[in-house]
C-alpha cells in the first residue's frame, strides 16, 4: 500500500523525511516482479536506483526540486527513451534502440521524475485489446481473464496494479481513454498539438497525442501541464498553456453539459447506460444544466477514422523496409524481396492488414471516392463538436459500449473490436480533448467509466468536473 494518493503529496513527504525514496522505488520493483504474469513491462529500467540515488544527492546539495521530483514514470513503447529498447511491441524492431529521447521524456525529466521502464503495447498502437502485441497479451489485474484494453493497456495495467505512479500513453482513437476505462483508472487524450510528438513512432500523424494514465486527476493534470507546450522539433505543436484549476472556487462553478442521443442507442451495455443516468441526476442535483443534444455525422466515424488512419500508417509504416533501421530478413538479395520478406516476417497480422487497406485507398482509382471523401466527413464531424460547444461546456459519453471483454472474445471478429472505439475515434477525428474517469463497478466488480469531451484547449474544464465527480 502507497503511503500517499498523489505526486505532489509524494514529493512532500520525499523532503520532509517521512517517505524513502530509494524503499519507495524497491516497492514498486517488487511489486513489477511479483505481477510479472500481467506482462505489462516490457523493460525495466536497471539504472533506476542509481538515477534516484544521485537526484536525491543533487537535491540534499541544494538543488531545487522539480515538480515531478520522485515521480516514478512509465513509459508506453511506442516513445524513445535514450539507452532503453524501443519495440512498439512489434518483432520488426526488436532490438531497436533509439539514441535520443522524446520532448516528453526530456520535459519529465527536467522535473526531475524517474523512468521506471518501457510498457508493453499493441504492435505500432494499433488495436483495442492488447492482444495485437508480439510479446503477448497484457492481463487486466482487476480480472485476469479479461482484456486491459488497447493500445495502451500496458500502461494502464501499470497504474491500476501500483507498478508505477503515473503511465504515458498516446491516443489515437482511444487508445488512452479505452484501457484507461477498462482498468479503472484515469486518462487523458490531450487536444491535437497540445504535446509534443517528436519521439513518437508514427501511427497517424494528424491523430496521435502522448497522454498521461495516473489514479486521481490531479496527478493527470500534474504531468500534462508538464509535458505540453511548444516543441520546435514537432511544427504541429502550440504553445497554449495548461490552465489547470483542480479544488479552486471558480465564479460559475457549474457546467453546461451536452449528451448526445446518437452515442446511448442500440449496442449500449445496460450497466454503462444506468452508470451515466445515475451520473446525470447527480450532476443535475448539485446545479449542473445536463441536455440532450445531436452529433448528426456519429454514424460516418467508424468508417472515415479506419480510412483516414490506415492511409497515414501505410505511408508512415513504409519507412520499416530492412534498409534503414530494424530487422532484415537476408534469405534473397533482390530489392524487392528484401522489402518483402522483411515486412511479411517483421509485421504482425494486424499491422499488415491495415497497411493493405491504408494503400488501398490510397490507390489511383479509389483516392476520391475514400481517402478524399473521409477527409470531408472529418470536416463534418469536426462542426458537429463545434456546433455543440457553441451553447455547453462540456459533453458527456460512455468510454466504449462493453465491459472489459473476455481474452480471444472478438479476435475473430474485427468489425466489432472496431465499433467499439464509436465513442472514443470521433474525438480524435476532430482533435478534442477528453478524459476517461472511473464511475464506480459493474454487478461482477468490473471498472465502469465515463468520458468527458471539452473544445480544444480547455483541459481545465475537464479536470474541473472530475474534481466535482470526485467530491459527489
Amino acid at each position: 500500500m502507497l503511503p500517499y494518493s498523489s505526486i505532489s503529496e509524494k514529493k512532500q513527504l520525499i523532503l520532509s523525511g517521512k517517505l524513502d525514496l530509494i524503499q519507495n522505488i524497491n516497492f514498486f520493483l517488487n511489486k513489477i516482479e511479483e505481477n510479472k504474469n500481467l506482462n505489462s513491462f516490457l523493460f525495466v529500467n536497471p539504472r533506476i536506483l542509481e538515477e534516484a540515488q544521485q537526484l536525491l544527492e543533487k537535491v540534499n546539495g541544494g538543488l531545487k526540486p522539480g515538480s515531478l521530483f520522485g515521480a516514478v514514470i512509465a513509459i508506453k513503447d511506442v516513445i524513445s527513451v535514450e539507452g532503453m529498447p524501443m519495440t512498439c511491441g512489434s518483432k520488426i524492431l526488436e532490438d531497436f534502440h533509439p539514441v535520443y529521447d522524446a520532448t516528453v521524456i526530456s520535459k519529465l525529466r527536467e522535473e526531475h521524475a524517474l523512468i521506471m521502464g518501457k510498457l508493453n503495447c499493441d504492435e505500432f498502437a494499433m488495436g483495442s485489446s492488447n492482444e495485437n502485441s508480439a510479446y503477448g497479451n497484457v492481463l487486466n489485474p482487476v480480472d485476469q481473464s479479461r482484456v486491459p484494453g488497447g493500445s495502451s493497456g500496458g500502461s494502464a495495467a501499470a497504474v491500476a496494479a501500483d507498478l508505477c505512479d503515473v503511465a504515458l500513453g498516446s491516443d489515437t482513437g482511444g487508445s488512452i481513454r479505452q484501457p484507461a476505462a477498462f482498468c479503472g483508472v484515469y486518462g487523458i487524450k490531450p487536444t491535437y498539438s497540445r504535446v509534443s510528438r517528436y519521439g513518437l513512432t508514427a501511427f497517424a500523424s494528424s491523430f496521435d497525442s502522448i497522454g498521461p494514465l495516473a489514479k486521481n486527476h490531479e496527478d493527470c493534470a500534474l504531468v500534462l501541464g508538464v509535458i505540453s507546450g511548444y516543441d520546435a522539433k514537432d511544427s504541429t505543436s502550440t504553445d497554449s498553456e495548461v490552465p489547470v484549476s483542480i479544488g479552486k472556487k471558480t465564479d460559475n462553478p457549474n457546467f453546461r453539459i451536452g449528451l448526445p442521443k446518437e452515442y446511448f442507442g442500440e449496442g449500449l451495455n445496460s450497466e454503462i447506460r444506468d452508470s451515466i443516468q445515475n451520473l446525470v441526476k447527480k450532476l443535475k442535483d448539485s446545479g449542473n444544466i445536463v441536455e440532450e443534444v445531436s452529433l448528426p455525422n456519429t454514424h460516418l466515424t467508424i468508417a472515415a477514422y479506419y480510412v483516414l488512419t490506415t492511409a497515414e500508417a501505410a505511408s508512415n509504416l513504409s519507412r520499416y523496409d530492412g534498409v534503414r533501421f530494424g530487422k532484415r530478413s537476408n534469405e534473397d538479395k533482390s530489392l524487392g524481396n528484401l522489402y518483402a520478406g522483411t515486412r511479411s516476417k517483421g509485421f504482425g497480422k494486424e499491422v499488415k492488414g491495415r497497411i493493405m487497406l491504408g494503400n488501398y485507398v490510397l490507390s489511383g482509382g479509389y483516392y476520391d471516392a475514400y481517402f478524399n471523401k473521409a477527409q470531408k466527413v472529418r470536416r463534418l464531424i469536426k462542426s458537429d463538436f463545434s456546433v455543440i460547444f457553441k451553447d455547453y461546456d462540456l459533453i458527456l459519453t460512455p468510454v466504449t459500449p462493453e465491459l472489459p471483454f473476455k481474452f480471444g472474445e472478438m479476435s475473430d471478429d474485427p468489425l466489432s473490436m472496431y465499433l467499439g472505439d464509436i465513442y472514443t475515434t470521433s474525438v480524435n477525428l476532430a482533435g478534442l480533448p477528453a478524459i476517461s474517469i472511473p464511475a464506480g463497478k459493474s454487478k461482477e466488480g468490473l471498472p465502469l467509466a465515463v468520458q468527458f469531451i471539452a473544445p480544444e484547449f480547455e483541459e481545465n474544464k475537464l479536470f474541473r468536473i472530475a474534481d466535482i465527480l470526485q467530491k459527489l
